[in-house]
């Protein structure tokens, strides 16, 4: 399945009040190479195996296949991972036609919010909601991927 996805920085908290779920999320990787990243996840009480290839040139678009496996093999397959981990709550924020996740991250990447919204197509519209700031689809640096390489709290803003 192709995942078209745009990812923007968050301006306020303001989104927490118009939330209607939020779960903490744990997550590595088994590898993290461009072409490829293969992703274990524990989201509330579920595990995930997760392949994503690799980004489109505009950065929105990608290959992603994902199955849900036992939380107590999501556990074990953590213990294997590259180093560094994403610790994160994700809020889930309907605007619109459209839901926005918004990751608020915790451990070395705290201080970093995300949102990200699934669409249809690279060029379909939604609604811009007041706590959305700059769009950074096509910047490496706000994956998760190169987040557990390089976290948020090293960066020289």
């Amino acid at each position: 399945m192709i995942e078209i996805e745009r990812k923007f920085l968050v301006t306020s908290n303001d989104f927490i009040q118009q939330a209607f779920s939020n779960k903490r999320i744990v997550q590595a990787y088994l590898s993290s190479v461009p072409d490829r990243a293969v992703r274990i996840r524990i989201k509330g009480a579920q595990g995930f195996l997760t392949i994503k290839g690799k980004s489109s040139k505009s950065g929105m678009s990608r290959l992603e296949w994902e199955r849900e496996i036992p939380v107590q093999e999501a556990e074990e397959l953590l213990t294997i991972c590259e180093m560094g981990m994403i610790d994160k709550v994700r809020y889930e924020v309907k605007n619109g036609n459209h839901t926005f996740e918004v990751d608020v991250f915790a451990g070395e990447n705290e201080g970093l919010i995300i949102a990200e919204i699934e669409l249809q197509n690279e060029d379909e519209t939604f609604e811009r909601p007041s706590w959305l700031g700059e769009e950074v689809t096509n910047d490496n640096k706000y994956y998760n991927v190169y987040l557990t390489q390089k976290p948020f709290k090293s960066w020289t803003l």
